[in-house]
């Protein structure tokens, strides 16, 4: 499996989104182990949740009490793992999003994520959604706190702009790693911030990498260029999506969601995939089929 770093820790150069297996529509639990199981054994080290990836009001944390679970069965060794988890971003239960980036809520969410994950500290704990109604400085300074204090080991963001990463590495003093916004062949503003973190060094994490649950599928008919690509090389569109954002700089690690496991096997494969600098380029400049 192709590598990349995050914060100086090696890890696969696709990771896997939990949140599928957890939200509506979710799958029963032992094929979410299977999908989780089947990522593992292809090679992922990098997975992806957060304390809101839940259904219900009374479940937060569903989605990292089952990656946890689906770690503890592997027969492999979960330390080479790096399980990536956000707060800040909440689900009240009726399907709605609700944000709270107060410096005493995230603390408190990350101890409880690392109460569910378990472990020593969280490997990666990243501020979810910017909140308009706490100042973005002393969000980010609850992980400053939470770096010092070692409950977890690395800081990054998500749903970011520009001005906000630069912004949080000034107040993490240095040690921002990553950034996860949304970023895909459909949803391409995130660009800017992408070419900033491969300015700074800093891990970019597109999440809905393939342009999220409804729409992945049926990505090379909405495509073009992804999909005559696709059929050049005798792949799928959703691996040459992967491929060509690989390919945009060495700090991005996709992190596609899957509910099955043949869906996240296919998307690993997207690290074989080659891709001239011809076809880089073209489907740079693909737009959107109606």
């Amino acid at each position: 499996m192709q590598q990349r770093t995050i914060g100086g820790r090696t890890v696969s150069a696709i990771g896997l989104g939990g949140m599928p297996m957890s939200i509506e529509g979710r799958p029963e639990q032992e094929r979410s182990v299977r999908t989780i199981h089947a990522a593992l054994d292809a090679g992922v080290t990098l997975i992806d949740t957060a304390d809101a990836y839940h259904r219900d009001a009374d479940e937060v944390g569903h989605n990292e009490l089952l990656i946890a679970a689906a770690l503890g069965s592997w027969s492999g060794d979960a330390s080479t793992v790096l399980v990536a988890t956000k707060g800040g971003h909440l689900r009240p239960g009726d399907g709605s999003w609700t944000l709270d980036g107060r410096p005493e809520h995230l603390k408190e969410a990350a101890k409880a994520s690392l109460g569910r994950l378990g472990g020593d500290a969280l490997g990666l704990y990243q501020f979810h959604r910017p909140d308009p109604d706490v100042p973005y400085a002393e969000s980010v300074g609850a992980l400053a706190d939470l770096l010092d204090e070692g409950v977890i080991e690395m800081a990054g963001i998500s749903n970011a702009n520009p001005d906000q990463i630069r912004e949080a590495q000034q107040v993490l003093g240095g040690r921002l790693v990553s950034v996860q916004n949304q970023f895909s062949p459909a949803f391409r503003s995130s660009r800017a911030e992408l070419d900033l973190c491969a300015e700074l060094g800093i891990a970019f994490l597109p999440w809905s990498p393939l342009g999220g649950i409804s729409k992945a599928g049926d990505l090379g008919s909405r495509h073009d260029a992804f999909g005559e690509v696709a059929r050049a090389h005798d792949v799928s569109p959703q691996q040459v999506a992967l491929a060509w954002e690989l390919a945009l700089a060495p700090v991005v690690v996709p992190i596609p969601g899957a509910s099955r496991p043949q869906s996240i096997e296919d998307s690993v494969r997207a690290v074989e995939l080659e891709l001239g600098a011809d076809e880089v380029e073209r489907l740079s400049q693909d737009t959107l089929q109606d």
